[in-house]
């Protein structure tokens, strides 16, 4: 399989990565670790997991599936969210023991949601003890894992110690974080994808995203994995996957593949913004707002109900860190609806939201 290099690493990694977070019927070790298997076989070399995927249960099956692989011929990656030096090394250590490895080759500061929990990871010591774990040879790679904004995200890397950084990135939301991204490729860094379909998203409305695929596309799943890949930027796409079908499509998507040109990347951005005529794209010129709102990413988790994809609430908890209580803040002065190039109903979506608050 195409491979690029991650980074100044040294490491070429399989623009294809195993995300573990999805596995069907988390109990089932075997069944699940076989599907790891099968990708392996299929060429992907880069396998992602962490701590409380699937039950708790992805680094067992990932461990399961590592046994059963040649030395050298893989990359893992782990992480932990720990703010506590301590703790962070003692969740790493709990790593190394179910994944089966002496070494995990791409550890991650995790799940930095806001500005204020990367400066926990700092004071906190956890940034300090993953680097330590580096000297002693327990990590090959300190790297990170954000959901933060791009510009947030962009600022954070040019403080951090990383030598690569996983983030959400796609054809619905590529303007939320494409300054993350070209931050990353501009300082040398390795740029793993995460939800390069969306969550699920994209292929659940593939009559929706329609638009994304050219006359070489065979499927929208295809044009979404393409688009991500040829990004320059872009060193690997992490696809969550639940049977062998799945791997196959993604791999069949990539092999013998010519990278999009510059040409073809902006077509594609420029149909996914004329397209969403009722989507948030998460561009932020409806920034800064008078209360202090983050609304992209409550429009974000707006998009969520209008694609029937995860629930609002929990995407706000996991992807951002608020909760729709936040929504309230919202003065209804309308700067953010007058600023907006897609002339999206903010106001109405900030008091729909702000209406779940009552059911938390």
């Amino acid at each position: 399989m195409w491979t690029k290099p991650y980074g100044q690493t040294g490491k070429d990694v399989t623009v294809i990565g195993f995300g573990g977070m999805r596995f069907a019927n988390p109990e089932d070790i075997d069944a699940n670790a076989e599907v790891v298997l099968h990708a392996y076989r299929k060429g992907i070399n880069y396998f992602d997991t962490a701590p409380g995927y699937c039950s708790d249960k992805s680094e067992d099956i990932m461990g399961a599936a590592f046994r059963h692989m040649k030395p050298g011929t893989f990359y893992t990656s782990t992480k932990n969210m720990a703010s506590d030096g301590g703790e962070l090394r003692a969740g790493l250590e709990k790593s190394l023991k179910r994944l089966g490895v002496d070494r995990v080759d791409f550890f991650h500061i995790w799940c930095v949601i806001t500005v204020e929990q990367w400066k926990q990871r700092q004071e906190g010591g956890a940034v300090a003890a993953a680097l330590k774990a580096k000297e002693e040879g327990l990590v090959s790679h300190v790297v990170v894992s954000s959901h933060l904004p791009g510009k947030d995200l962009s600022q954070m890397l040019r403080e951090g110690p990383f030598e690569g950084v996983t983030l959400g990135y796609c054809a619905i939301n590529f303007p939320f974080r494409g300054e993350a991204v070209e931050t990353a490729g501009r300082m040398g860094l390795g740029v793993v994808t995460m939800n390069p379909l969306g969550g699920g998203v994209i292929p659940g409305n593939a009559e929706r995203f329609d638009f994304l695929r050219g006359p070489e596309d065979p499927s929208v799943v295809a044009a979404a994995l393409r688009f991500n890949v040829s990004n320059p930027n872009v060193t690997c796409a992490l696809v969550g996957f639940t049977t062998k079908e799945h791997v196959d499509e993604a791999c069949a998507a990539v092999e013998g593949f010519q990278p999009y040109d510059e040409s073809r990347l902006a077509e594609i951005r420029a149909k996914v913004t004329s397209s969403f005529d009722d989507l948030c794209t998460g561009c932020g010129y409806c920034l800064p707002c008078p209360e202090g709102l983050e609304i992209p990413r409550l429009m974000d988790a707006y998009n969520q109900k209008l694609l029937g994809g995860e629930d609002i609430i929990g995407r706000l908890k996991w992807h951002s860190g608020l909760t729709p209580a936040a929504a309230k803040a919202c003065s209804l002065c309308g700067e953010c609806e007058a600023k907006c190039t897609q002339h999206l109903p903010i106001r109405e979506r900030m008091q729909e939201i702000a209406a779940l608050a009552e059911e938390e």
